[in-house]
């Protein structure tokens, strides 16, 4: 099974090798028509503590690491 990539912002990094990001979808309702956007928060694991507030980034799943992270940021 492949891993799922997703892209988002980051929003917090106040822990230690973890921050939050905050990822957006947008989808069209399925009766109405009309785009709505939805966002959910993703604990990622950052081994090195390199990204700041506000940096885009991308994550991909991982096992888990901890009770929350089960994502990685995706190196490039």
């Amino acid at each position: 099974m492949t891993k799922r990539i997703l892209q988002g912002e980051v929003v917090s990094n106040k822990n230690d090798k973890t921050i939050v990001v905050k990822v957006q979808r947008k989808f069209r309702h399925p009766f109405y028509g009309k785009v709505i956007s939805r966002s959910k928060k993703y604990h990622v694991h950052d081994e090195k503590n390199k990204h700041k507030i506000g940096d885009m980034v991308r994550i991909i799943e991982s096992k888990p690491i901890s009770k929350l992270k089960t994502w990685e940021v995706l190196e490039k």
